[in-house]
Formats: C-alpha cells, structure tokens, sequence
C-alpha cells in the first residue's frame, strides 16, 4: 500500500513534518518520489514509523537511554530489522537496570531518613568529604547552592561536616544517579525536616504543573515502567517481522 506525507502520518497521530525529520534523521528508509515529486510512503515506512513512535514515546527519557534507543530506531530504518532486535534486547536490559537504581536509590533514602540514631563526628572540610565520598568539591557547593543540603559552621564560621551531612550527600549522589532532577530531591529533604514519616518513592515522583521541563524526571519511576513497555512492543514487533521475512 502506498501513503502519502499526511496519510502515513494521520494514521499515527504525528505531524506531516515529523515523518519528514525523521526520514532525514534516517529514522525511516529514504522514500521514492512520485512523477509529481511528492513523497511515496510504503508499509515498511509504517512499520518504521511505529517503532520510532515506541521508541520516543517518553520524551522524559533521555541521555544514555534515549541513545540507546535511538539506535533501535536508526538499524530499523536502514531495514536491518534482526540488528534492531538484538539492539531492542539489550535496550530492554538497560532500562530495567535503570529502573532497579532508580528503585535502589529511594530505598537509600529512606534507609537515611529513618536512622534510629544521632550521628555525632568530628567536622570534616569539604575537600576532605570530597576526598572521602569520592565527589567533586564544586558538586558539592553546586547542591548547597541549590538548597540541596546546608552545612553547618563551627565557632570559626567554617563549613564542618559531620556524619549525618555525609549520609545527606551520598542520598543526593545515589539520587542524582538515578537521574531524580534537584526539584524532586529538594522536596524530598524539604519533607523530611517537616515531619515523619514520608513515603520517599512517592515525594520524589510528584510532579507539579509550576516546574520547569528541566524537572521532568520527577517521575522517573513510572516513564522507566512506560519505555520498559513499549519496549517490549517493540521486541515482538520486530521478532514477528524477522520471523515473516
């Protein structure tokens, strides 16, 4: 079946310029022109379409997982089909990952805020909590800045940090890993000074209308259930298509 600009892209709910970018981005294979010069889609172009659709579908995911599947999309439209699946496969490998830290890191952060105890240490300098945790003294003043964490000063108007500061910047580090944006983590050390307890998996994954697009993985946990998901709609996509051809 033959589909023009608009037909193929009403029949995904796109816009015309979209199936255009991403057939110059090779996200679909090249299509022929008509004797009128006008773009002539096919069924593979659909079923490329859908896998790109699948794909993108959380736009809240990004860095190393949207590279990642990006390449599904970029093998499915250069038609090597079984190299998308295997790249799907390993995609799907990924994400789940992904998720177990994202999971990993909410538990981190309520296993610090339900300590039983008061720590009590000698101060530290921030260059030696940087030397000791492994961070860079400048992430650390970028998480004061941000409201992420307040150190307290000695006699002298020092910073010190103490053990439960410690403790605070692994929470943030193990988050910030997981890719929990500063508005979700604020939130969450915001909470834990008002009172006890708080779900911690629920704070960081609400999302509220006033933040900026920067805060979108807010709700990390459930885009990662999202693209696992489509993901998997993908793999049995492409597994019936290698089993056709």
């Amino acid at each position: 079946m033959v589909y023009s600009t608009k037909e193929i892209a009403d029949s995904m709910g796109v816009h015309p310029n979209t199936v255009r970018v991403y057939e110059e981005w090779g996200y679909l294979s090249p299509a022929p022109r008509a004797d009128n010069g006008y773009r002539q889609y096919d069924d593979i172009h659909l079923f490329q379409l859908k896998i790109a659709r699948f794909a993108f579908r959380c736009e809240i995911i990004q860095g190393s997982i949207r590279k990642s599947a990006r390449e599904i999309v970029l093998l499915s439209g250069q038609k090597q089909f079984l190299k998308a699946y295997e790249q799907a496969e390993k995609h799907l490998l990924h994400l789940n990952k992904e998720y177990e830290r994202a999971v990993e890191a909410a538990e981190i952060a309520e296993s610090w805020l339900y300590s039983p105890k008061e720590i009590q240490s000698e101060g530290l300098s921030r260059q030696q909590v940087a030397e000791k945790i492994q961070l860079h003294p400048e992430l650390i003043r970028n998480w004061e800045r941000n409201g992420l964490i307040t150190i307290p000063r000695n006699e002298k108007g020092y910073r010190v940090f103490t053990e439960k500061e410690i403790n605070l910047l692994k929470v943030i580090r193990v988050l910030r890993m997981a890719h929990y944006s500063y508005a979700s983590i604020l939130r969450l050390v915001q909470q834990a000074k008002m009172a006890h307890p708080i779900h911690v998996r629920k704070v960081l994954n609400i999302s509220e209308n006033q933040e900026d697009i920067v805060y979108v993985t807010d709700r990390l946990l459930m885009s990662l259930k999202e693209a696992i998901a489509d993901t998997k709609k993908i793999l049995t996509m492409l597994r019936e298509k290698n089993d056709g051809d």
